[in-house]
């Protein structure tokens, strides 16, 4: 017996797929369960790239001092005022879902605000398309979309053996893959 259930009905995060549609952005009031806080020196400046780079939207400030970013539920960022930043993006990364019909738009954003700024799209061995973005306060976000499963690949067969079963899989709705 397995401890793994299927959640997905929690999530914002859609069933991957070709026709997936990203949720509307959250504008609902809820008790974060996790969020990012990223120090910047120039908030201005750090607020346009995340909203029209990463496609946040203001849900509140407290001017000159801290803007709280949200995306979709769950996908908030904080960010604060600081004298200083760190030269280079951090070793550790923060990542916010997408569906794979954002990636090159969100591509396109980010390096038409800051050239530099992304590496990839690449698809990984997990069965996602990742794009790395640093940001204006060099903080390393990925972007990351789930690829739709093929029935019979082996990422749904290793899922399969441990007792889950992919999204998508046994319902008739999932049949191309990327």
């Amino acid at each position: 017996m397995s401890d793994h259930y299927n959640a997905f009905e929690m999530s914002p995060v859609p069933t991957p797929g070709p026709d997936a549609v990203p949720p509307e952005l959250f504008r609902g009031i809820y008790g974060m369960p996790a969020f990012a806080t990223i120090a910047t020196t120039d908030l201005a400046a750090s607020v346009d790239f995340w909203i029209r780079g990463l496609g946040f939207f203001e849900l509140f400030s407290i001017p000159g001092t801290l803007v709280h970013l949200r995306r979709w539920a769950f996908q908030d960022v904080l960010l604060l005022r600081a004298e200083s930043v760190p030269e280079q993006a951090p070793a550790m990364s923060l990542s916010f879902s997408c569906v794979l019909g954002q990636v090159d738009s969100l591509v396109e954003a980010c390096r038409a605000l800051r050239p530099d700024s992304v590496d990839g799209p690449r698809d990984t061995p997990w069965n996602t398309r990742d794009v790395e973005v640093v940001t204006p306060e060099n903080a390393r976000i990925v972007l990351t979309a789930a690829k739709p499963f093929d029935p019979a690949s082996q990422e749904a067969r290793n899922l399969e053996a441990i007792g889950i079963t992919p999204p998508g899989a046994g319902r008739g709705d999932n049949q191309e893959h990327a």
